[in-house]
């Protein structure tokens, strides 16, 4: 069954509403509600003094309705009098300021005794329900580490940070040694001394930075395995367990894929727009986002909040065109979600998030956006085996959150983002419509064509061993600068020229390096098939020597014309691209057509912002389009409106 609905918070409306709304949701053509992953205290009101019978009403009304159920574990919001009688549970800011009662997701990590009462009402709420055949589906805690909850800085952070580096070091003269605390007179007598990297003068030793993220991320996964256990251990044999995943994860303090291993699935919150933005993110970028979210588990997704209307908390942001929302709800069906629900049913009139719209306004009026959301269940609904086919990729691209957390200790140029780097080789093969890969750098890579390794500057022989392997056997890799600089210590190997470990694989070496501005963009001069193709370098350069390799592009300014900027390596059966900065979009562009065409991978030519996404049903071929432009486009004999939407037979 594919699962179609809206995220509804019944507890926000008067009682008398809740048929209304139920049967307003059902007409829509829904058929599953997602509820309580905020009312803890209206499950326990007091300390101990459980009460589920308002939820009991609530899913006896749903199942009148033939409504199924997604229900949220409640321990992102803890109720008022748990933070007055154990203030140790709320989390604190790099200044020693206690974060207070009122926001959400302001408790600590660390904190045994929020752990504590977590495990208590997750397991009360699970057990009571645990035979309603109804509930379907767990929704472990809500986004987690969205908004900054990923960080705190109390005094159980920094005992339990202490004891995570007794446990991982031999000794703190291991840890001195490896840290290299001999700069800066930082040498630690005991793991007592060590600082938590809270505002110093100047900046603190980059491998103490690297250790307090991957300890933030043991701190995160820590508490949501132990929830996720608690579920599996009470839940109903047809229940299922996930947590929505929320976006910008590249810039969270956690690994994502540690994060979901105990889940069924992985679920998305897709906002492809948020307060304060004039205008949506770019496709690629949101295309991206669900490629990360598939290759987290290796298997489609759900999404549990889709944008609908405006969205803000104190700023909103822009309103989707009309059938904008529609399509971006196509575009993430067709890079594997195969079930959804919207946010949220009706726009809040109280509390924080007044200003996040819904499928129905404040008004209660079912208007253009219910007529929209109605319109996209009963086209897709139709397609529920599409949905669940699997996907096939040719190309992947790498991530490890060691190495982005390692490029934020030390970013290096004042315009690195890794997000745009990533995006930066991604984007031209996105427009090439061939389907992508976002996964773990750990992962299997015999079944690709072609693996893209942006901004890799934190590498270890086994990466690198892998690499070799995979191009020897005939694969395309693609690095882009930096690549191979650190160990995974996070210090610079010595005496060992750049790229380091990957060197005879890319068969050329960095003989010196620039950092750049993302305003200061150097001509390249392009050579053979490239020498037509304008380029320019921005963000960082590296000064590239030819060993093995051919030259692809060349810096042209005054001291420096003659070294190169871009190279290609033929290694075994395969080819080896480096790009040796921020290359413009132009030359990414004809590195992807001729890397697509000697692979002899699918691709499909398109308009500029019209999606081409291939999907197949046994030997049958089915192409979503998807329109990301106000203007009339069209793919072959197809027409479409403006951010119009559909699937077609291939």
């Amino acid at each position: 069954m594919t699962y179609l609905g809206v995220d509804y918070y019944p507890e926000h409306w008067p009682e008398e509403m809740m048929g209304e709304d139920l049967q307003g949701i059902k007409d829509m053509g829904a058929n599953i509600i997602r509820i309580g992953e905020f009312a803890w205290h209206l499950m326990e009101k007091e300390e101990g003094a459980f009460d589920f019978s308002y939820f009991d009403h609530v899913i006896e009304k749903a199942k009148q309705h033939g409504l199924d159920v997604m229900f949220g574990t409640p321990t992102a919001t803890f109720p008022a009098w748990l933070a007055q009688k154990h203030p140790s549970i709320l989390s604190e800011n790099e200044n020693g300021n206690k974060r207070v009662f009122g926001g959400r997701r302001q408790y600590c990590f660390n904190s045994d005794k929020y752990r504590q009462y977590a495990a208590g009402i997750t397991k009360q709420l699970v057990q009571h329900y645990k035979d309603e055949e109804a509930i379907v589906s767990w929704q472990i805690d809500n986004e987690f580490g969205h908004e900054g909850s990923d960080m705190c800085y109390c005094d159980q952070c920094y005992a339990a940070f202490h004891q995570y580096l007794e446990n991982k070091y031999d000794s703190v003269g291991q840890l001195n040694d490896e840290w290299g605390t001999i700069f800066w007179g930082q040498t630690y007598n005991d793991f007592s001394e060590i600082p938590i990297p809270k505002p110093t003068v100047t900046t603190h030793n980059p491998t103490l930075k690297l250790e307090w993220a991957r300890f933030r991320s043991s701190s995160v996964n820590g508490f949501t395995h132990e929830m996720t256990a608690i579920v599996n251990e009470h839940k109903g044999s047809h229940q299922t367990v996930t947590t929505n995943v929320s976006g910008g994860f590249f810039d969270k303090w956690f690994d994502h894929e540690e994060n979901v291993k105990p889940m069924d699935f992985v679920s998305y919150d897709n906002y492809p727009v948020w307060g304060g933005l004039e205008k949506p993110i770019p496709p690629e970028a949101i295309a991206m986002t669900h490629d990360f979210n598939r290759g987290l588990l290796d298997q489609n997704y759900w999404i549990v909040e889709e944008l609908m209307g405006a969205q803000g908390h104190d700023v909103i942001g822009y309103l989707p065109r009309p059938n904008q929302a529609k399509m971006w709800s196509y575009q993430a069906f067709a890079h594997g979600c195969s079930n959804m629900l919207y946010f949220r049913w009706r726009g809040m009139t109280k509390g924080a998030e007044q200003f996040c719209y819904g499928v129905v306004d404040h008004d209660n009026v079912y208007g253009r956006k219910y007529k929209e959301v109605q319109s996209l269940f009963n086209e897709i609904k139709e397609h529920e085996e599409l949905l669940n086919a699997e996907i096939n990729s040719d190309v992947a691209v790498l991530y490890d959150y060691d190495n982005i957390w390692s490029w934020r200790s030390q970013i290096q140029s004042k315009d690195f983002d890794f997000n745009a780097e990533l995006l930066r080789l991604y984007r031209p093969f996105y427009r090439k419509n061939t389907n992508i890969d976002v996964i773990p750098a750990t992962r299997d890579l015999s079944t690709y064509k072609v693996v893209l390794v942006p901004v890799m500057q934190l590498m270890d022989d086994t990466l690198a061993s892998r690499l070799r392997t995979f191009a020897d056997e005939g694969g395309t890799v693609i690095f882009s600068y930096r690549a191979g600089l650190k160990g995974r210590d996070n210090n610079i190997r010595l005496g060992e020229v750049l790229p380091g470990p990957v060197r005879e694989l890319i068969g050329a070496r960095v003989e010196e390096i620039e950092s750049l501005t993302a305003a200061h963009q150097l001509e390249l001069q392009g050579e053979g098939s490239f020498a037509e193709v304008p380029a320019h370098i921005s963000v960082w350069r590296d000064l590239l020597v030819p060993e093995q390799a051919e030259t692809l592009y060349s810096y042209q300014d005054q001291f420096y014309k003659g070294y190169a900027a871009v190279t290609k390596n033929s290694f075994g059966k395969g080819s080896v691209y480096y790009v040796g900065g921020g290359l413009s979009e132009e030359a990414l562009e004809k590195i992807a057509a001729d890397v697509t065409n000697d692979c002899g991978i699918d691709t499909i030519e398109s308009e500029r912002d019209v999606e081409v996404y291939r999907r197949h049903i046994g030997g049958d071929s089915y192409l979503f389009l998807m329109n990301h432009s106000d203007k009339e486009k069209s793919y072959g004999m197809e027409k479409l409106g403006p951010f119009e939407s559909r699937i077609v037979k291939g």
